[in-house]
């Protein structure tokens, strides 16, 4: 029984029902056509039930939007007659009568037109006349032609059917004045019965239609036609006259409908929308070809659309009305957000705001279904185009849409922002916040928020907090800022909402989203103090801090002390009696340093740049006296809102500008005041800060240089960095030395900028980059870590910015260490040579990169009095082409290209990107248009155009083969290959800022007006290194007569050194008017100290000190001699001559001979950029591979290591610093005498004469005598060589000693305070101070040590006097073959000026002649040894000799010059 009743599992009613005593016939059925429709109407006409609806009907001759009920598919059958007629007028241009009747009450409808008629003829297949085919029998149509393009509204062969079908009364009427016939006929009973037809004569011409028709009301549950669906049926009738247009009069139950145009159709729309008495809404309006019409008004935040496809609406739009809303709402979100950057509009929300209308004729329109209320056609089948006029955009741009959205947009970032709103409570909890034990009770007016700048500051704060009474300590809290807080007047509303700094804030202080604030009372805390540093970042943090409260919170700040400020001294001074004065600001501390006069003694200064500085127990102390660093902000009047406004929005960038032009140094704030307007604090305090950030961004006219970069560049000099050093170390001496105050990590960044040589980046690097210093593959970001890689000064900077007009520069004073100046002063404008970049307040500046030569070319012309010829940009290493396009008033434009070959015709090659595309980037780009080729997120490319590339570029060198179809080569031909594969891009001379020599921002037109500014600020500066010269001579003269007069005195009698007092031998040289000179430290480059210490004595005579005669006291006694007499009396005269050279020699000479100099190196830089890429195309041999994209494999790469040192064999050590200090002499220790065939030094020789030793004392001298030399001031034919810059090759790197090229003998003295070494010496081979590398060998020359073997004797330093006899016989006895040169071996015994070994010999000791006095480079006592002439052999093993007592080792240095030469 169970089994019996058991249920079948997942059993439908129906299968059950099926059991149920019907026959399988009953059970399925086939119906006719007219069946099925009239038993599944909603199929074809829609539902047949009432529904209720809010929509647009007439009556009461205006259009209303109200809530309808009405059955869809009686609507329906009204539409599908209304819409045959309308179709009319495509087929018939000459209609222009359109006649509707409506009469509810006989429920009787009829559509008249007076188009073409319907052709009253017999179809000759079907056999029956054609207005019965088309009205009475199913699927029957004209518009099955889909090859045809019609523009109608019918397409399935319905329509008009289904009116008939669903009527109990149709009836046909037409008149054919072609056939001149008319007919007519009746439908009844759902078209189950037809009368005969009635064929009547008619007049020729007389052309109409009519359809009478009365709905069978039974099928809609209706009884008479309701008053709902009338006003439907009457509102389907106007916008026929909207559709229609002017040349078609809609007439309506024997009345004209008021609308001759789609414009007065849309009007009434509007003008119900709008309120009774009120305005019309604004509306745009625009006719399109023939075919679109298109209005659009505003919306209150819901999207509206009214559209008519082919006089159809299409009340759900479509695809029609997509088409013409994107174009509007593309272009208002782009406008609104171009002009309102933060508000973040997309295109849905403009979308919302739109109320479009679109009147359209469409080819063969698709819909949706039989209802046609959504047309879903393509865009590319409509069979015409809409595209919206600019002007017309601009309109609806302009309405009041916009404020529209940003009111939405407000509303909704205020929405999302009241969401990180606080509240008082007592307790939150915010990470690292120090909360007041009062905070958010009932003394939380009384509580002070201290916001610190960083931790240390809170660290200071908490314990100066810690040092008040338990019951004040409450009172305070304290919280750290990370840096600086968010420009809130700029930021988006996502930026404001993830900005954990702002949510802290408003958490800790209680703060509500938009509230007005009259008191403190509903806030946690009372007063907000602000605690920063006492700089320029200090004052921008307090700036933006403001600026926050002054976005949101504008009440807030008329609150009477609310904000409040700490200051701390920037300077103390500490006397040693315990006095403490404490100075807030520097001109404040300027002021009583002046004061002072002559009672600074006993001050001790210490400068306090950050709130670390000071200690917990300064911190109390602060605190104790909080009266004192406490400042009160007050709001005076809306000046300072708009002053606030001023320096942070960026709707003010043109007044930004004006405020900073107006800007006068040594503006600051008083701090003696005890309140502070918030217009004062902007203009007195934060414009400081805006002034140095835009010195930070924008570099000067004069040397190109940043803050930054100068200090590098001051260190560099002032370190003589000559020895490569770690980029890590190098940062932290600049930091020590330069006063710089930013993090290490930008600095390291910058020095790396500044060895950077990849292309488009310097044209001249004025560091070395010795390690990877990054490559073009990504603009440089591929540089290793800081302590990693290694730099030094290059050889050429030098020569960029001569020694000579160090002292002539204005260096800053920094916590009262001498730093950089205030800009050098290059001998041509650097500017120009390396370009620059960079955004600051208020300015940005772009300069590209300019040819040097091109540069020195337009010197010389302005030195000739000639025009400039048009420099146009030049970037080293690059292959492209740089063309100049369109001029303008502000500059030129450049259009930079890559280049391309084709090299069939399916294979391209790319050998060179634009300047500053880099590789990696545009390999990412082929990848993204390679075919199959899927992204990192699994995406296909959207327009594919190649099929493969190879890369066969190496770090310096690009190489790209493209593969691609012939038709998409063809393609990319017509195109143009450039635009195609992207290989231009534009570069403009139209932003050019630069601060000018009186550190004024200024804009410069064209290069050519840059370096007519810097022209004659340049020439200025020659005269004034002529005049510095001049005067450093005519001292010298004076001192070396002094000298004289001294030793001649001592030598005679008449003066006596030995056994006396030193106050006694002061007083006698003061008696016997012997100049008193003072001594001055000796420093590498001026703004450098000298940590000596010496001690002077306290004895003086009418101003004159015992230490002012130390020059003369300080000879050591070895130059009492004649032959010293003689020597300096030679020197006097020469240095006559070379002051009455200096004084013929004009300032142009100086600076020709400057730029020849320079000219020199760079040819050398040519040299090794040639020699790199002859190296790099041997290595890669045939990269490129055959035509097609068969290539060979990629070629080796070149190591750049190896290529990059090479430029250091160029240039001989002389050229790398142009030493002239003692510094210089004791790191290059031995001169390197060049082999014959190339230049010599760059130091122009003296004529040939006899050298005459001088003592340690003359360094100054002899430095200065040397840079002269440098000038040629003669015309002796020998200085010819001397400006030769391809000098002796100095080695670098890890190979440096084997690729030594000569051997020197050296004399190694001491300094000028010890006694004078003449008759003590070392002779020894030393090679060029070489660079460090990291891992492999030491190099050979890194120390006295390793570069002698252990067998080699080595004596230095003072000894015996037996033993500095016996040194000067050995000497003497080695030299012995020179006196028949005629060269004086006791000239030998102290300093060889002027080496005897300058020529080539066989050895040592034989074929010695006469050379140049001043052959060697620098003061050091060297005896150049020359190597044989010998051609150069590669691999030779490494040789080190050492020369010992013996006489017979001349072999020995052949075989190291020949080493040296073979390296």
């Amino acid at each position: 029984m169970a089994a019996a009743t058991k249920k079948v599992p997942f059993a439908t009613s129906n299968s059950v029902n099926m059991n149920q005593g019907k026959t399988i016939e009953e059970t399925y059925q086939k119906k006719s056509q007219l069946e099925h429709i009239l038993l599944r109407p909603d199929t074809y006409i829609g539902s047949i039930e009432k529904h209720a609806q809010t929509l647009w009907v007439y009556e009461g001759d205006k259009i209303v939007h109200r809530s309808v009920t009405y059955v869809p598919g009686l609507y329906k059958i009204f539409d599908e007659i209304l819409v045959n007629a309308a179709d009319n007028k495509q087929r018939d241009p000459k209609m222009d009568s359109l006649k509707v009747v409506i009469d509810g009450e006989n429920n009787l409808v009829s559509v008249y037109n007076n188009g073409d008629g319907v052709p009253v003829e017999i179809h000759k297949e079907e056999g029956v006349y054609v207005p019965e085919l088309i009205f009475g029998h199913l699927l029957t149509s004209s518009n099955y032609d889909d090859a045809e393009k019609k523009t109608t509204g019918g397409r399935n062969g319905y329509g008009a059917k289904l009116t008939n079908i669903f009527s109990t009364e149709f009836v046909i009427e037409t008149a054919d004045g072609k056939r001149q016939k008319k007919y007519k006929q009746v439908f009844s009973n759902n078209m189950g019965k037809k009368s005969e037809p009635m064929i009547t004569k008619c007049k020729e011409g007389e052309n109409w239609t009519k359809v009478t028709f009365k709905p069978d009301l039974a099928k809609f549950s209706m009884t008479h036609l309701e008053e709902d669906v009338v006003a439907l049926m009457k509102k389907r009738v106007v916008d026929m006259a909207g559709c229609l247009g002017k040349t078609v009069k809609v007439e309506l139950n024997g009345s004209r409908v008021p609308v001759k145009s789609f414009q007065d159709y849309v009007y009434m729309y509007l003008n119900s929308a709008s309120e009774p008495g009120s305005e019309r809404p604004k509306s745009f309006y625009e006719k399109v070809g023939e075919r679109w019409e298109v209005c659009v008004s505003l919306t209150e935040g819901q999207f509206q659309q009214v559209s008519f496809v082919n006089s159809i609406a299409t009340i759900k739009g479509g695809t029609h009305v997509d088409y013409v809303t994107n174009q509007i709402t593309n272009y208002v979100m782009n406008a609104v957000n171009k002009k309102h950057k933060n508000s973040n509009i997309k295109a849905h929300n403009v979308k919302n705001y739109l109320w479009v209308f679109v009147n359209c004729l469409i080819d063969n329109p698709a819909f949706d279904s039989q209802t046609k209320e959504t047309l879903t056609l393509r865009q590319s089948s409509f069979g015409s185009k809409c595209e919206l006029s600019e002007d017309f955009l601009k309109k609806v741009a302009k309405s009041d849409i916009v404020d529209n959205l940003l009111s939405w947009a407000r509303f909704k970032e205020n929405k999302e922002l009241k969401k990180t709103d606080g509240t008082k409570t007592a307790k939150v909890n915010v990470p690292k916040l120090e909360d007041a034990n009062e905070a958010g009770g009932r003394y939380s007016e009384k509580c002070t928020l201290i916001l610190t700048e960083g931790d240390s500051a809170k660290a200071l704060a908490i314990a100066g907090v810690a040092g008040l009474s338990q019951t004040e300590r409450s009172f305070y809290g304290v919280f750290p800022l990370r840096g600086k807080l968010l420009n809130v007047r700029e930021a988006t509303p996502k930026q404001l909402k993830e900005n954990k700094e702002i949510e802290c804030i408003k958490k800790i202080l209680g703060l509500q989203h938009d509230k007005q604030y009259s008191n403190v009372k509903s806030l946690r805390y009372g007063h907000l103090m602000i605690m920063t540093d006492q700089d320029h970042d200090g004052s921008h943090i307090k700036g933006l801090l403001i600026n926050f409260l002054h976005s949101f919170w504008p009440s807030l700040l008329k609150v009477p002390s609310f904000l409040v400020e700490f200051i701390t001294p920037i300077v103390k001074a500490t006397h040693r009696n315990g006095t403490v004065l404490s100075f807030y600001s520097m001109p404040e501390y300027e002021s009583w340093k002046g004061s002072l006069v002559g009672n600074a003694s006993g001050w001790s200064i210490k400068y306090y740049k950050g709130l670390g500085t000071s200690t917990s127990k300064e911190g109390k102390a602060y605190f104790q006296s909080l009266d004192k660093h406490k400042k009160d902000f007050i709001w005076m009047d809306e000046q300072d809102g708009d002053a606030i406004e001023l320096a942070f929005s960026k709707k003010k960038i043109e007044a930004r500008k004006n405020w900073l032009r107006q800007y006068e140094p040594g503006t600051h704030l008083d701090q003696n005041q005890k309140l502070i307007k918030y217009s004062d604090f902007i203009n007195k305090e934060l414009i400081l800060f805006s002034m140095a950030d835009l010195q930070r961004s924008i570099p000067s006219m004069v040397d190109g240089l940043k803050p930054g970069q100068r200090k590098i560049l001051f260190c560099s000099f002032k370190r003589n960095f000559v020895k490569e050093a770690k980029v890590s170390q190098f940062s932290g001496y600049v930091s020590e030395h330069s006063a710089y105050h930013h993090g290490e990590q930008s600095l390291a960044s910058t020095i790396i900028g500044m060895a950077q040589d990849f292309v488009g980046s310097n044209n001249i690097n004025l560091l070395l980059p010795n390690g990877q210093f990054g490559t073009r593959s990504v603009g440089g970001k591929d540089h290793a870590s800081a302590r990693y890689i290694y730099t030094q000064l290059s050889p050429i900077t030098r020569f960029l910015f001569p020694k000579d007009d160090d002292g002539l520069l204005d260096y800053l004073d920094e916590d009262g260490q001498t730093i950089e100046p205030n800009w050098y002063m290059p001998i041509i404008p650097l500017v120009l040579v390396n370009g620059c970049e960079g955004i600051g307040t208020g300015w940005s500046t772009f300069i590209p990169n300019y040819n040097p030569r091109d540069v020195v070319a337009n010197i010389r012309r302005l030195l000739n009095g000639e025009m400039m010829e048009p420099m146009n940009p030049w970037y080293r290493g690059f292959k492209g082409t740089i063309e100049k396009g369109a001029s303008k008033e502000a500059g030129c434009s450049y259009a930079v290209n890559g280049v391309i070959d084709e090299v069939n015709e399916t294979t391209l090659r790319i050998t060179e990107l634009p300047i500053r595309r880099w590789t990696d980037d545009y390999k990412a780009f082929l990848n993204s248009v390679t075919e199959g080729n899927r992204d990192e997120n699994g995406n296909l490319p959207k327009d594919p155009f190649i099929k493969d590339f190879r890369k066969y570029g190496d770090d310096a060198t690009v190489v790209f083969e493209v593969l691609l179809s012939e038709e998409n080569m063809m393609i990319a031909k017509q195109e143009g290959l450039l635009k195609k594969f992207k290989l231009t891009t534009t570069i403009s001379t139209s932003n050019m800022h630069l601060f000018d020599s009186a550190g004024v921002i200024k804009k410069y037109d064209n290069p050519e007006q840059i370096l007519e500014e810097f022209f004659h600020l340049r020439l200025e500066y020659y005269e004034r290194r002529k005049k510095v010269l001049l005067e450093n001579l005519e001292f010298e003269l004076l001192k070396l007569e002094n000298k004289v007069r001294f030793i001649l005195g001592v030598v005679r009698g008449e003066i006596i050194v030995n056994n006396r007092k030193r106050a006694d031998l002061f007083l006698e040289l003061h008696q016997k008017g012997f100049t008193p000179i003072p001594k001055k430290s000796k420093a590498v480059v001026a703004g450098a100290t000298d940590d000596k210490d010496e001690a002077e004595d306290s004895l003086e005579v009418s101003g004159v000190r015992a230490s002012d005669y130390d020059y003369l006291l300080s000879m050591a006694i070895g130059t009492l001699t004649l032959e010293k007499v003689q020597q300096l009396c030679a020197d006097h005269d020469k240095l006559n001559g070379e002051v009455d050279n200096l004084r013929k020699t004009t300032p142009i000479v100086l600076w020709v001979k400057d730029l020849e100099a320079l000219e020199m190196q760079l040819d050398v830089l040519d040299k090794y950029d040639a020699e790199a890429e002859e190296a790099r195309k041997k290595l890669k041999g045939d990269a490129n591979g055959e035509a097609g994209f068969k290539v060979s494999k990629q070629a080796p790469k070149n190591p750049r290591k190896y290529t990059k040192k090479a430029i250091n064999e160029e240039v001989s050590v002389e050229t790398m610093g142009k030493p002239s200090s003692s510094t210089m002499e004791t790191e290059n220790a031995a001169e390197v005498v060049k082999p014959k065939g190339r230049a010599g030094s760059r130091k122009a020789p003296a004529k040939k004469e006899k050298p005459s030793p001088s003592s340690d004392e003359d360094d100054e001298i002899e430095s200065l005598k040397d840079r002269l030399k440098a000038y040629r001031l003669d015309s002796s034919p020998e200085q010819s060589a001397d400006m030769e810059t391809d000098v002796l090759r100095v080695p670098a790197g890890r190979n440096a000693a084997r690729k030594k090229p000569l051997a020197a003998v050296s004399v190694i003295s001491d300094s000028e305070d010890e006694p004078d070494l003449d008759d003590d010496f070392d002779v020894q081979v030393k090679a060029v101070p070489e660079t460090k590398k990291k891992g492999g060998r030491k190099a050979a020359a890194a120390n006295d040590k390793a570069a002698k073997p252990p067998a080699a004797t080595k004596r230095r330093g003072p000894v015996s006097k037996q033993s500095q006899g016996l040194g000067q016989q050995l000497l003497t006895e080695m030299l012995k073959p020179a006196e028949e040169s005629g060269i004086s071996p006791e000239k030998k015994v102290r300093k060889m000026r002027a080496s005897p070994f300058n020529k080539k010999s066989g050895s040592l000791l034989g074929g010695i002649e006469t050379m140049p006095a001043s052959s060697t480079s620098e003061n050091a006592d060297v005896i150049d040894v020359p190597a044989k002439a010998r051609p150069q052999r590669a691999n030779r093993k490494q040789t080190r000799y050492v020369l010992s007592d013996s006489e017979s080792e001349d072999s020995d240095f052949e075989q190291a010059s020949e080493d040296s030469d073979s390296d």
